[in-house]
């Protein structure tokens, strides 16, 4: 990842209460209705060879109900029959029976090493369908949600080799033609590695395009490009434009290099491995910064040009390009900068800071080539200013008022399974990573679409609480923005070992989760009370209450798809389809 930004994700603390007393259990009844399904839910056990613990997070974790983000409490899902139902809600009360919106042209049953099928929608009119077979289709839906103008019509499918799931897709127009990027997730058999599971992950990034040929037009594929990992990503998405993809996953990606690519691939190799050693060498105190170049033999004082200004610094041997060259951190007294030749053949360059005191992190913005040397002076100056941090002994003050942390005390629900994720994003020109934030222990919770114009939310744990954060491709500066908190949501979440799916509304007004079987726990925001209550221990009055609500399903079957809205929960069971009416509309 050489060459990408490390950044970090920034917390808004306006949206953050730490004086948060936690959930109080309610027992307030919720409106459950449900609906009984025509025909079972087309759901693909795992097999004998897909035994690993990503093929149970690709597949057997899998969401077989599909929330349309464009249109309000419209849900979709795909029958044993190979049927894509639909139930569209406008009035609880008078729930209408799932209708069928599209039927695939192939027996599902046919295919015996087929995956589950999968939806995803790309914008209010277009849909990405696969089969699990293999097989990818592009349809154009009309308006959704009203059975006059919805109507499913295929315009693009194509075989595009072992079966997969989609995991997003983006519609977009760019130089005034209509195309739809489409991620595919496929968990492959890799006899290369012996020591691990044996499979790796393909991320698939294809994009279809509209082409009009001599009064012809059809939709065909322009790009395909493989991104190899190993381990299922958390998170992917591509972003609204089509220009980059961001994954969160706790192994790596990288994208797989064609043919074309690989003489370009092997010479990068071959120069990280010629600059291996530093450039330079750099010290400073809090005055001046100490620069130390090794230069050529032959290389004589006529030969070395070094120009100095208050911002940069340039130098060059004989008629060759810059060797050092860039613009300094903090600004220089150029006038007092100086340089000389050792007699170990190495060239010596004394910056003097323009403003004594504060110490650099880099000498050249952006320049990794050197390599800071610190002298004992500063080592022991920054061992002292750390001693208050460490102790001999476990709690040397038990009377403190704020005692070190113990990791003995860390209750079982604080303990991670991986040891460190990372959110990443590939340009999609250069299959580069640009930005890189390591979540160290933000562990990955779910992800919602709040917005379908924008990419998809992502929800981490920081410390107990769960905190929303909102990419903006189209915003550098501000690119993962904090838009919402789940106060201990983070901490309560972890306590629940039979979990399998977490969602939260829309307009964050609550956020859920579901066992493998049969309850579904709310969690939500905290509300004003409408009657006085004091908190007993501080004797102060209380202004505001979260509450946690509880819901028993009336199924004994396996809960196998879970989805939120502004005021219904979704719950699809094998035969069954449950609303819980959660928040009362406008």
């Amino acid at each position: 990842m050489a060459g990408a930004a490390h950044c970090s994700l920034r917390t808004k603390r306006l949206l953050l209460d730490p004086k948060f007393e936690g959930y109080k259990l309610s027992l307030e009844p919720l409106a459950c209705y449900q609906l009984g399904l025509d025909a079972a839910v087309a759901e693909v056990k795992l097999r004998d060879d897909q035994y690993t613990l990503d093929h149970m997070r690709a597949f057997g974790m899998y969401n077989y109900l599909h929330l349309d983000s464009w249109s309000q409490d419209n849900v979709y899902y795909v029958d044993q029959f190979g049927r894509v139902m639909n139930l569209s809600v406008t009035l609880d009360t008078a729930l209408q029976k799932p209708r069928e919106v599209f039927r695939l042209p192939t027996d599902l049953t046919a295919c015996d090493n087929r995956l589950c099928a999968s939806i995803h929608f790309s914008s209010s009119t277009w849909v990405t369908l696969s089969d699990g077979t293999g097989r990818l289709y592009l349809i154009k839906s009309g308006k959704r949600g009203n059975s006059a103008s919805e109507k499913w019509e295929i315009v693009f499918n194509e075989e595009l080799g072992s079966p997969f799931i989609i995991a997003h897709s983006v519609s977009f127009v760019k130089s005034d033609m209509h195309s739809v990027a489409v991620l595919l997730l496929r968990v492959e058999k890799d006899e290369l590695d012996t020591k691990g599971s044996g499979f790796h992950i393909t991320l698939e990034w294809v994009t279809i395009a509209a082409i009009s040929k001599e009064g012809d037009h059809r939709y065909e594929i322009l790009k395909r490009r493989f991104l190899q990992g190993k381990s299922v990503p958390h998170y992917a998405a591509i972003e609204p434009s089509g220009d980059g993809l961001m994954i969160v996953s706790y192994k790596p990606f990288k994208f797989m290099q064609d043919e074309d690519n690989k003489l370009e691939e092997n010479d990068d190799a071959k120069a990280t491995n010629e600059t291996k050693d530093p450039l330079y060498y750099w010290q400073q105190t809090e005055d001046d910064v100490t620069v130390t170049v090794h230069i050529p033999q032959d290389i004589t004082k006529d030969d070395i040009k070094v120009r100095f200004s208050p911002d940069n610094i340039c130098v060059t041997l004989k008629d060759q390009p810059p060797l050092v060259e860039g613009k300094l951190y903090s600004s220089v007294d150029h006038e007092s900068c100086t340089w000389i030749i050792r007699e170990n053949k190495s060239l010596e360059i004394s910056l003097i800071k323009k403003n004594e005191g504060p110490r650099w992190p880099e000498l050249i913005v952006g320049d990794t080539r050197g390599e800071f040397i610190m002298d004992s002076s500063q080592c022991s100056e920054i061992t002292e200013s750390l001693m208050h941090l460490t102790s001999e002994v476990m709690n040397p003050n038990p009377e403190k008022e704020n005692p070190p942390c113990n990791a003995q005390e860390l209750e079982e629900c604080d303990a991670f399974l991986e040891d460190s994720a990372s959110l990443c994003r590939f340009d999609g020109d250069t299959l580069k990573v640009t930005h890189v934030i390591n979540l160290g222990s933000n562990q990955f919770l779910f992800s919602v679409v709040v917005d379908p114009r924008e990419m998809p939310c992502f929800c981490l744990r920081h410390d107990v609480d769960a905190l929303l954060w909102q990419p903006h491709s189209d915003q550098p500066e501000n690119m993962w923005e904090h838009i919402a908190t789940f106060n201990a949501l983070g901490y309560v979440q972890a306590s629940k070992q039979d979990k399998k799916f977490m969602a939260c509304a829309p307009d964050y007004s609550y956020a859920a989760l579901c066992e493998c079987l049969r309850r579904v726990f709310i969690y939500r925001q905290p509300t004003p009370l409408s009657t006085v209550l004091y908190n007993r221990k501080e004797g102060r009055q209380v202004g505001q209450v979260a509450k946690q609500l509880v819901a028993t399903l009336e199924a004994n079957d396996p809960i196998l798809g879970f989805q939120a809205t502004s005021e219904r929960l979704f719950v699809l069971t094998t035969k069954t389809l449950f609303l819980i009416k959660v928040n009362s509309g406008n």
